[in-house]
């Protein structure tokens, strides 16, 4: 009967980074600033890449890939949370937001499996240079970017179908500023407990074996890098691994502070920080990270001004 008399909750209300008046018009102006060049960024590097011969390779496909799961992870979170700086109305509906939480837990997927198959290109091309191009052929990059975006298109479907088993009717205020899953459980009037261990077991084995999988290819890469013996060929080496190097580590950084080690962070607003960053600076930082330490797309881009 009391299970009966309660009201279940069909939509929710997201908070949003600062709830000052006067803050929310300079925020709005400084995310459009970022999503904007977040698009540019991406969407102008899949372009060049395109639109360029030279950069028709497996390194510039895995980049452009990569691009592509940034801009549709920046677009997924990064509208709505304009809307709600200058709006007063901060409901989404249920299906809205298992939406949202599904394109977003898909391309952040994604990109991490791209970054395993990025840092296995580059071990082939510094351990077998001669090699590369039969190693890395155009049939096994397509193969490997569709694995990476069917293993992401399909891991959230799991919490989408976990989420659904749960009713709402405590609250529907989701403390944070897009459909994260963990706030869902704290509002949550069924035992979340299934749901919580599956995202923590999955986040474990995901960042676990995608991270490792990085680590290791690194480490050869770097006895690789340590036997060559001109000093030329070892501070290209380095210039081409330090950019994705820094991606990981920022990327993989947020994203075991937030589901790996949610306890690290237990401030809600220290949380919407962590997230801040992998949701829409990391996918603001991966092209200028990847392009500005590359000669080859720079001259690309001065090319095309040119033009």
């Amino acid at each position: 009967m009391m299970e009966a008399n309660k009201t279940l909750v069909t939509e929710f209300v997201l908070t949003r980074l600062s709830d000052l008046p006067g803050l929310q018009v300079p925020l709005f102006l400084v995310f459009l600033g970022i999503y904007l060049t977040t698009m540019v960024g991406n969407l102008g590097l899949i372009f060049l890449i395109w639109k360029d011969p030279h950069h028709h390779t497996p390194m510039y496909f895995f980049l452009g890939s990569l691009a592509f799961a940034d801009a549709c992870s920046s677009s997924s979170v990064t509208p709505k949370m304009l809307m709600n700086f200058l709006s007063k109305d901060h409901t989404i509906s249920m299906v809205e937001c298992i939406a949202q939480f599904y394109f977003f837990a898909s391309s952040a997927t994604t990109e991490c499996f791209l970054l395993v198959v990025m840092a296995y290109d580059r071990y082939v091309a510094i351990r077998k240079p001669l090699l590369y191009p039969v190693v890395m052929s155009t049939r096994l990059c397509t193969w490997l970017i569709s694995v990476s975006y069917v293993i992401g298109f399909l891991h959230p479907v799991i919490h989408v179908g976990l989420l659904l088993r749960l009713t709402f009717c405590r609250s529907n205020i989701i403390h944070h500023f897009y459909c994260e899953i963990l706030p869902f459980f704290t509002i949550s009037c069924t035992d979340p407990s299934i749901n919580a261990l599956v995202v923590l077991i999955s986040a474990i084995f995901i960042q676990a074996f995608t991270f490792m999988s990085i680590i290791v290819s690194y480490t050869r890469i770097l006895f690789a890098i340590l036997k060559k013996k001109f000093e030329k060929s070892r501070s290209k080496a380095f210039s081409t691994c330090s950019a994705h190097l820094l991606s990981v580590s920022l990327f993989y950084g947020t994203l075991f502070l937030t589901f790996v080690c949610p306890g690290c962070g237990p401030d809600q607003y220290q949380n919407k920080m962590y997230s801040l960053f992998y949701t829409i600076i990391i996918p603001l930082l991966n092209p200028f990270i990847y392009s500005l330490r590359n000669k080859e797309v720079l001259g690309a881009l001065r090319k095309m001004v040119k033009k």
